[in-house]
């Protein structure tokens, strides 16, 4: 997927969330190649830098950088009994709302409940036991296309 970025921020390996568009989008003609492509409230990762640049009023250094990017992978914590390698899931975050350190990873940014997802990579047991008493492990995931 190809999008335009500031070119402070355009380097390989770079995540970010998009927030969506500014008032400023609206009236752009790279609107479509650099905003509508991505979904709001996902997490983008940089995986290649193009050496083109437009000028662009909205970024601190009034350029912005073509780039190429794909959906983040994504940590999070899931119930232990779904955590099979390649399977995949429909991501549901823990009934909690106890605000603990692993809050971040039981509702990543970037992930909605019912999302289809396979599961990358089992990271394994958390560290710390769950505030909740919830069966917990770490994964790395990947939102389907």
């Amino acid at each position: 997927m190809i999008t335009l970025i500031g070119e402070d921020l355009a380097e390989v390996g770079l995540s970010f969330i998009f927030e969506g568009h500014v008032k400023e989008c609206e009236g752009c003609r790279f609107k479509a190649s650099c905003v509508d492509s991505l979904e709001k409230g996902r997490k983008y990762t940089i995986t290649k830098v193009k050496d083109i640049t437009q000028k662009c009023p909205i970024h601190d250094s009034g350029i912005v950088n073509v780039v190429e990017v794909e959906l983040a992978d994504i940590n999070a914590l899931v119930d232990s009994k779904k955590v099979f390698e390649g399977s995949n899931i429909s991501f549901e975050s823990p009934n909690c709302d106890i605000d603990c350190i692993y809050y971040d990873l039981c509702f990543p940014d970037g992930l909605n409940d019912g999302d289809k997802c396979i599961i990358l990579k089992n990271l394994g047991k958390k560290e710390h036991v769950c505030a909740k008493g919830l069966n917990l492990t770490k994964i790395s995931l990947k939102l389907h296309p």
